[in-house]
């Protein structure tokens, strides 16, 4: 955990995430993130992770499409992914109907082999 502090005379735990999310600016197109890739995803994107400034999942992934346009792998892994957003796996759900968080979390895992 990272540090505490005092409230009222109660000690209140605090947390730092891993990356420290900045919050959105103005103009920006909604709350930021980070999209986290794993095996051949990872692979695809040619890094672990990035971040995402979207509403919806379906803009994240957009996005993420553009950054990755010159890498022709990507495209097609992100399209065989399964998704968890804050840790709540998306399923068969419309992406544009997948709301993001300020400070969440986008996990894109390409499918494994034996189960």
């Amino acid at each position: 955990m990272g540090g505490g502090r005092r409230r009222k005379g109660v000690a209140v735990a605090t947390t730092q995430p891993a990356h420290p999310v900045k919050p959105a600016l103005p103009g920006q197109p909604g709350p930021v993130g980070t999209i986290r890739y794993w095996a051949a995803a990872k692979a695809a994107a040619g890094t672990a992770e990035e971040p995402y400034a979207a509403r919806t999942l379906a803009e994240a992934l957009d996005a993420a499409r553009r950054r990755h346009a010159e890498r022709p792998d990507f495209a097609r892994v992100l399209a065989r992914c399964s998704f968890l957003v804050d840790d709540a796996p998306v399923g068969t759900r419309d992406h544009a109907t997948v709301q993001l968080a300020e400070g969440g979390t986008v996990e894109v895992l390409p499918p494994f082999a034996g189960g």
